[in-house]
């Protein structure tokens, strides 16, 4: 180790390599990728928060279509638990949670994508 003494209190450290500009391109490149991971792991969403959004969409979405099953009941149903209500509603509801974990499967481009998305809403 090489120390380099400037004045009586002072003591700068000489490091045993030298700085290329291969060197600060490759730093600058991990900083880089440290940014998106850190850019990535702070852009989620809370699970309890997902789990809120996907309770709401699944159930105003079937109650347009006239399903008469409560956020409570949805919420059951996601957690596996049993719940009292028309076996159509239920079904509905169930048919929806499935799609709903596998939505980013699909192209939202393709008209085949869509209708196959559909029939599994559908059941």
């Amino acid at each position: 180790m090489l120390f380099l003494i400037l004045s009586n209190d002072t003591i700068v450290m000489k490091p045993p390599y030298d700085i290329t500009p291969l060197i600060l391109k490759l730093i600058s490149s991990i900083s880089e990728k440290l940014g998106e991971i850190n850019a990535n792991f702070l852009d989620k969403p809370s699970p309890t928060l997902k789990k809120q959004n996907k309770i709401r969409t699944i159930h105003s979405s079937l109650k347009i279509e006239g399903n008469t099953l409560s956020k409570e009941q949805i919420t059951a149903l996601l957690e596996n638990k049993r719940v009292l209500g028309p076996k159509k509603d239920i079904k509905e509801v169930l048919n929806a949670i499935n799609t709903y974990e596998v939505i980013q499967n699909y192209d939202s481009t393709k008209e085949s994508s869509f209708l196959e998305a559909h029939k599994k809403f559908d059941g």
